[in-house]
């Protein structure tokens, strides 16, 4: 019982995340010899960047045509958009889903369908708020390709963000992936937008909260209308 507990709030950690832990651990004992309070604050940004780098396993639904989440956090914006030129998809516009990531977010991102990587193509860019729309066109990214079984494609492109710095992508064109599976990450605060094939609808709404890898977005088999959602 008590190790079932500990393993809900104790979770490995993406190894980018090594380096920074120990570099908050040495300042933090550097701030509690020079004052105390200090210290405790040192303590607290050092837990933080624990949790913001953990990389906990997840139950993916392994239907065939469903595609999942490739990001922890809320879906910003639900419109058409045309994918990046540098992704070759075509110029017709695919509805986008967008999953804004906060600093609190797990921030590993994974492969919402299984597939084929076809395309890698990172872009520099500007720095601005992830969660506004320019931020697809102006801001730094990396965009995959997936080629499904079926010969549809998805686009999933990372977005740095306001406060990141840093896209991490730990694949390569060509590779197999499987739904759910890791990716890359970015640091510290991001979007990743994903791109349905023509004529899917999303399954989930604005401010949904998602989880990455287990959430389903869309589904690939289904005829079913884009949900709507309210407060309650």
């Amino acid at each position: 019982m008590a190790a079932d507990m500990l393993s809900t709030i104790v979770k490995p950690i993406h190894r980018e995340g090594h380096k920074f832990l120990a570099i908050f651990g040495v300042v933090t004992v550097a701030l509690f010899l020079l004052w105390e309070p200090l210290g405790w604050i040192g303590l607290g940004l050092t837990v933080w960047c624990y949790y913001f780098f953990r990389d906990p396993d997840r139950q993916t639904p392994l239907r065939e045509g469903l595609l999942v989440s490739p990001a922890d956090g809320v879906i910003s914006l639900i419109e058409p958009a045309v994918p990046p030129t540098e992704l070759g998809m075509g110029d017709q516009p695919l509805t986008r889903v967008s999953v804004f990531m906060n600093v609190f977010d797990c921030h590993v991102n994974r492969v919402p369908i299984a597939g084929r990587i076809t395309k890698i193509a990172y872009r520099p860019g500007k720095f601005l708020n992830a969660s506004l729309d320019k931020a697809s066109v102006d801001n730094e990214r990396n965009g995959l390709a997936v080629e499904m079984a079926d010969g549809r494609m998805i686009g999933v492109v990372q977005i740095a963000g306001l406060v990141a710095r840093r896209i991490l992508c730990e694949v390569t064109e060509g590779q197999e992936m499987q739904t759910g599976e890791r990716f890359g990450m970015i640091r510290f605060g991001s979007r990743v937008d994903v791109y349905l094939p023509d004529g899917v609808e999303p399954l989930v709404a604005l401010g949904q909260t998602m989880i990455s890898a287990e959430t389903v977005i869309a589904d690939l088999t289904s005829a079913e209308p884009r949900r709507m959602a309210g407060v309650r």
